[in-house]
């Protein structure tokens, strides 16, 4: 049977992979935020997935405004790399998981969730992002194959706090329920708080964002039930994808492990934070 063995909470600011393709990890700006990744990278390295399952948002890039679902799932055997308007990132193309792909879609309509299907998709910086804080250095392949989730968190009305975080859990399941034997980590992405237009532009709030990263552990039922427009006031227009957090937060076991977690402010105009939890009940203690 799969099982899931790790989550992160990771942010996905788009100047973190071009600080990276740059060569401008070691520069002050950037050393701090890049020193707090190490050693959830060094563990990540040693307990490598079959299948990482990134939970991310699409920019507009492959998703048209015209026609945005609120939960999206992707099945192909491989996603190449969005170009954004300046050439795509210097990064391998994704390789899918078309069978778990396959085997989540009917779970998760099965488990009252009505999920798009992605045959072909585009991965932009949403899904890259996380995959070079996980593995900076990946050679000509990535080490593991992806399948891209997607969450509507751009268009209004987005999905609530308590739907990602049932999603999650519906999530965990179906990996739980795959027949064959496959190790899966899963990805929630976005955030902390940020916000990049208004009156409230550049926006950051430390206390929100640390009581958020301390609660996704213990107390994620609390962040449930904040509703979208608590999440908005709190941490800005586009902090509201820590939704994703909950995601990731509830594929995971009750028994789980904090491995590392650090904060930066601020990562482009971003709040940008990574929390890595070991999922003890795959090892069948919980």
């Amino acid at each position: 049977m799969a099982e899931v063995i790790w989550g992160l909470a990771t942010s996905h600011v788009p100047a973190i992979g071009a600080a990276m393709d740059s060569g401008k990890t070691r520069e002050a700006h950037w050393k701090p935020l890049f020193d707090g990744y190490t050693p959830a990278r060094e563990w990540m390295a040693r307990h490598t997935p079959e299948v990482v399952i990134v939970v991310y948002n699409d920019h507009a890039n492959s998703v048209d405004l015209d026609l945005v679902p609120t939960f999206g799932v992707g099945t192909a055997g491989s996603y190449a790399v969005a170009d954004e308007g300046w050439g795509a990132r210097p990064v391998p193309p994704v390789s899918g998981a078309p069978e778990l792909s396959e085997h989540l879609v009917g779970e998760l309509i099965d488990d009252s969730f009505d999920v798009a299907t992605f045959h072909r998709l585009d991965v932009d910086h949403g899904l890259t992002v996380p995959l070079s804080v996980c593995w900076p250095d990946p050679g000509e392949t990535w080490p593991c194959a992806v399948i891209p989730v997607l969450v509507n968190v751009i268009q209004y009305p987005q999905p609530t706090a308590a739907r990602c975080y049932a999603l999650g859990r519906a999530l965990g399941r179906a990996v739980r329920s795959f027949p064959e034997d496959k190790t899966v980590a899963v990805l929630g992405t976005g955030g902390m708080s940020h916000q990049l237009a208004g009156a409230r532009a550049g926006l950051i709030n430390e206390e929100f964002d640390r009581m958020f990263l301390q609660a996704i552990e213990t107390e994620p039922e609390k962040l449930a039930a904040l509703s979208r427009e608590e999440y908005i006031r709190a941490a800005g227009t586009e902090g509201i994808e820590l939704i994703m957090w909950l995601v990731m937060r509830g594929a995971l076991s009750e028994n789980i492990r904090r491995v590392h977690d650090t904060y930066h402010v601020p990562a482009s105009s971003t709040a940008a934070a990574l929390a890595l939890f070991e999922d003890l009940g795959a090892k069948g203690t919980a």
